[in-house]
């Protein structure tokens, strides 16, 4: 069957880039494997993969919570002007015990 229609979307260079790679160790091309997808959610009526949200432990939650309040400037983090400045920082705290 011929293609006759198109599909245009905006994704970003890098992610194209890198399916491009992924890809042609298949020997298949991003359109390619937009076509496979296409017919494979067709076939089982959805998409062909589970969908879901990754699961961290509970530290691992913690750290990414910090972050985001960090970002958010919920929490003042301490800055450095260079590596060395935190470096020396990091040798003046005591150790944990």
């Amino acid at each position: 069957m011929a293609k006759t229609a198109s599909l245009n979307i905006r994704i970003d260079p890098e992610t194209k880039s890198s399916a491009e790679k992924l890809f042609s160790t298949f020997g298949i091309t991003v359109g390619d494997a937009i076509t496979m997808f296409l017919n494979q959610s067709i076939m089982v009526g959805g998409l062909p993969f589970e969908l879901k949200k990754p699961r961290y432990n509970a530290e691992t939650e913690a750290a990414l919570q910090e972050a985001r309040d960090m970002m958010s400037s919920k929490i003042n983090a301490k800055t450095y002007n260079s590596v060395a400045e935190m470096n020396a920082d990091i040798d003046e705290e005591p150790d944990e015990v």
